[in-house]
């Protein structure tokens, strides 16, 4: 098959770094990138060979207007001149802007922009796509640039003040991910004359709702409580926070309680999901001995040798409370014991090294209702008692 060469401008920006990325890893595609360390001469030898040209280069804060019309307006002119010269018509990508539609500095730019590369295409016949984007965020993004998320991101992250002149101020989201998809739409549906192509969604929210919930995710981590990642926004929201983390803040520690039982720490907290919490048991060490009326639980037991026992709180037919369930299980299995409601349990060390247990409940535990009621597993039918556990620090004993 033969091979395709695509020239990125602007390669070395935001939106071109995530193109050239997402290229290298098409098959039978040769991705050429320049940007403002390139010389002139290396661009022609670019434009000599490119089947497809995504114009990503361009200026959108100058310190002078006139930058704008040299950035923008000019540049794209030289282009389209070159490849007029060069007698050749690739395919050629214009990455414009909303602003496009309005009458400030940096709009008429792009608008006049689009017009030369209409012109140039209305008079070769080559195929040209106009994308007008909107606010794009995600990683590698510059903060106190032009990005309001990637500024957010970066000074929530690093513990500096926001500054928000209208917390009631709308935004319309593009996030990088869908805009290199639909570029990349254009080496396989071969546009034909130029016209203008959407990025297929976006994302609104307003500047107060966008900074608590970056907020959120710092404070994450002393909550323990995730986002709903059910939509994909807050998903790509919380992906491009943690990417403005320094590399020496990727780790944190969790709260550990410690008795003589060994420890247990809680690791994620979701208001849609439950949550997941940790322990480490010393050998001939039992844990549990209660049941849950609506919570569900599941263990997996990663390191050790457990013996899982569950029973029913109801009396089986003969009005005795044998129905004892019994399984063995290792941290080399990996096997998933389920906890159903209306069964007391218990999980015992029964290795002679230490066990690690991972558990997940299918509710965040509330200190008000716990949920939790103490009932031992194996107990003589007349001694059978429940014992209601109200406070948090002994339900946390007890798991």
């Amino acid at each position: 098959m033969k091979e395709t060469i695509v020239l990125v401008t602007g390669s070395e920006g935001f939106i071109g770094k995530h193109l050239m990325e997402a290229l290298a890893r098409r098959p039978n595609v040769r991705a050429l990138g320049c940007d403002i360390g390139n010389t002139p001469e290396e661009l022609g030898r670019a434009l000599e060979q490119a089947d497809v040209i995504y114009h990503l280069a361009g200026v959108n804060r100058p310190t002078d207007l006139k930058e704008l019309e040299s950035g923008n307006v000019d540049f794209t002119r030289s282009l389209c001149n070159s490849l007029q010269a060069l007698g050749r018509q690739p395919t050629f990508v214009l990455s414009s802007s909303i602003q496009a539609e309005l009458d400030n500095p940096y709009g008429i730019s792009k608008r006049q922009a689009e017009l030369i590369l209409q012109t140039w295409s209305t008079m070769t016949g080559a195929r040209c796509v106009v994308f007008r984007l909107k606010n794009v965020f995600g990683k590698w993004c510059r903060p106190n640039y032009n990005s309001v998320v990637a500024t957010f991101c970066h000074n929530i992250a690093h513990g500096l003040p926001l500054s928000i002149s209208d917390p009631s101020k709308a935004l319309e989201l593009v996030y990088i991910d869908d805009i290199v998809d639909a570029f990349l739409k254009v080496l396989e549906q071969h546009p034909g004359a130029c016209g203008y192509w959407e990025i297929p969604r976006s994302f609104t929210i307003t500047l107060g709702e966008l900074a608590d919930k970056i907020q959120s995710f710092r404070q994450s981590r002393q909550n323990l409580t995730l986002p709903s990642f059910a939509d994909d926004f807050p998903r790509y929201l919380y992906a491009t926070y943690l990417s403005y983390l320094d590399s020496q803040d990727f780790a944190y520690n969790l709260d550990i309680k410690r008795d003589d039982r060994g420890e247990l720490a809680e690791f994620i907290k979701s208001p849609h999901a439950g949550q997941i919490f940790v322990s480490r048991t010393k050998p001939g060490i039992t844990r549990g001995n209660h049941y849950h009326h609506t919570k569900t639980e599941k263990f997996l037991v990663i390191e050790g040798e457990a013996l899982i026992r569950l029973r029913s709180i109801q009396p089986t037919s003969s009005g005795m409370h044998t129905n004892l369930v019994e399984y063995r299980v290792s941290g080399r299995d990996f096997r998933v014991v389920d906890i159903p409601p209306g069964y007391t349990h218990s999980i015992e060390n029964v290795g002679s090294a230490e066990m690690v247990v991972l558990f997940w409940s299918s509710e965040i535990f509330a200190p008000g209702k716990p949920d939790t009621i103490g009932l031992p597993v194996v107990r003589e039918p007349a001694t059978f008692e429940r014992k209601a556990v109200a406070a948090a620090g002994e339900v946390l004993k007890g798991a």
